[in-house]
């Protein structure tokens, strides 16, 4: 499973910057590569970013890019998600999730990386 941190809600200012956590438990952490996506009201879901297993490679949407930063620590079983000059439309449930099959790269196809999430767990 995936623990979100914080679990509640986060209210920030236009240009602030938030910092999100996401533990995960019950499977081998360091096997998987690891996604943040984000759904905004009224919105479909969009991916924004991943980092590979072995916190090798990061990949980020181009809606945020210069903005947002993923780290990952294994030996916690965490992964970061850092956003920058928020901008109102940031605003969103945003989901930390895994890939499916250990060591797997990431796959960059907007519409199918829906199909990558296994486990979800929401922080707004």
């Amino acid at each position: 499973s995936l623990e979100s941190i914080p679990s509640t809600p986060v209210v920030k200012n236009p240009q602030e910057a938030v910092s999100l956590s996401c533990r995960g438990s019950g499977f081998n952490f360091g096997g998987y590569g690891m996604h943040w996506a984000r759904e905004a009201p009224g919105k479909p879901l969009e991916h924004i970013g991943a980092i590979w297993y072995d916190a090798s490679k990061t990949v980020y949407d181009t809606i945020v890019q210069g903005r947002i930063e993923i780290t990952r620590d294994n030996s916690k079983s965490m992964v970061y998600l850092r956003l920058s000059n928020l901008k109102p439309e940031d605003s969103a449930v945003y989901y930390c999730t895994r890939n499916t099959h250990n060591h797997n790269y990431v796959l960059l196809f907007r519409d199918l990386i829906i199909f990558e999430f296994v486990f979800t767990s929401a922080v707004i």
